[in-house]
């Protein structure tokens, strides 16, 4: 069978499949589900255009790579054949643990789990199937192969990952201003003293990367409708699993049922075969259709919350850079009480308060380097003339209150 396919995809043209190792992979179940699990979450209520996937996303990044191999092979930088392989690996997996809605559910199925967590241990599962044959991926992803600059490639703040998904959601929303120059910052990649550093004349594109991230996270990722979208899924799964944990049996899929009816710690997750099995059969199907049968629950908070969903009644979203007035919380919950007939614990699923944070660059961790034409590297903060970009290394914090639009 020819394994050295290619795919046509819209944002970068032809993507190759460079070994049949990578090819297997691909067609691994593990990796086809990232088909049915979007890489948006639920903005497509808002961008209708964003319903791609993690599938797309995997792809593209890995993609990006290949680009950033070719690029530092030339200029030098020592990458065998067997460490570009793993690159390939490393990042076409390193979304694999993501659950349904990707970030909009995270830690909400599992308490307290990351994807990245359940992403190592998908890959050691798939590293028994392959006899072994991916466990150099897994140390450049872990961070624990000598050569770190080939782990700066796969997960830091100038990753092929960050790259993809802002090109890419840009995209398929339509918000030109994720816009970013991916092709010109690979090519003025180049490695300096074992990390990843960019030519000095690079450096207003990385400027244009760094401000494309913020925008992107308050227009997109962050943005109000966005959040009152993810809240109310998360509120429904949340309503679900404490009627669940009473007692209370739904028809649904085995696989969600699994993680409905149980609560499962970190630590057992961690320690069970078991679970991660149950896990890998969980896509985004798996909730929307429980929504459509939730919607038609004797309990009236899961009802009509599943109700507002599918017909987008969502919540009002106030973000402020303040605690949100305690009184007006108090206004807002006695007059849920009072509308629905429900009590102060079920009128939390119609008023709650919550924070989000914007940070485009942590400065000092695993910082952008430039290196400049004297050979010296310095931070691209202090490399660049502008001053934003001394702004963009602090994290913005801004408060949320959510509430159902017609107690107001």
């Amino acid at each position: 069978m020819n394994k050295k396919k290619i795919i046509n995809d819209p944002v970068y043209g032809f993507i190759s499949i460079p070994t049949e190792l990578v090819y297997d992979l691909i067609d691994h179940p593990y990796f086809q589900r990232l088909r049915y699990i979007k890489q948006l979450g639920m903005t497509h209520l808002v961008y209708p255009g964003a319903l791609h996937t993690r599938f797309h996303h995997a792809l593209g990044a890995m993609h990006l790579m290949s680009m950033a191999i070719e690029t530092l092979c030339n200029k030098g930088a020592e990458i065998s054949p067997e460490e570009k392989e793993g690159l390939m690996i490393a990042i076409l997996l390193h979304d694999i643990g993501h659950g349904p809605f990707s970030h909009a559910l995270e830690h909400t199925i599992v308490d307290e789990i990351d994807h990245e967590d359940i992403s190592i241990l998908l890959m050691n599962k798939l590293n028994e199937e392959f006899s072994g044959n991916i466990s150099l991926a897994i140390s450049i992803f872990t961070g624990s192969y000598p050569k770190h600059f080939l782990h700066q490639l796969v997960s830091s703040q100038l990753d092929m990952d960050r790259m993809d998904y802002l090109n890419r959601d840009s995209y398929f929303t339509g918000v030109s201003e994720g816009v970013i120059s991916s092709d010109r910052i690979i090519k003025m990649l180049t490695v300096k003293d074992d990390s990843i550093a960019v030519e000095e004349k690079g450096i207003y594109s990385i400027e244009k990367f760094l401000i494309a991230r913020r925008l992107m996270y308050w227009q997109v990722y962050l943005h109000k409708t966005v959040i009152a979208a993810e809240q109310l899924l998360c509120k429904i799964f949340t309503r679900s699993r404490e009627l669940a944990l009473q007692g209370t049996r739904f028809p649904l899929t085995p696989a969600l049922s699994y993680f409905l009816e149980n609560f499962i710690t970190k630590t057992e997750f961690m320690a069970s075969g078991e679970h991660l099995k149950t896990f890998a059969l969980l896509d985004d199907t798996d909730v929307m259709a429980a929504v459509k049968i939730w919607a038609d629950s004797p309990d009236f908070v899961l009802s009509k919350l599943c109700h507002n969903l599918i017909n987008r009644r969502l919540y009002h979203v106030d973000i402020t850079n303040e605690v949100p007035n305690a009184d007006f919380i108090k206004q807002l919950t006695a007059s849920a009480m009072k509308k629905y007939n429900i009590s102060e614990h079920e009128a939390s699923y119609f008023v709650f308060d919550d924070d989000i944070r914007n940070n485009a660059y942590n400065k000092g961790d695993g910082n952008i380097h430039i290196l400049k034409k004297n050979g010296e590297i310095t931070d691209i903060t202090l490399a660049s003339d502008n001053s934003n970009l001394e702004a963009l290394s602090k994290t913005v914090k801004k408060y949320i209150l959510c509430y159902a639009k017609e107690l107001f």
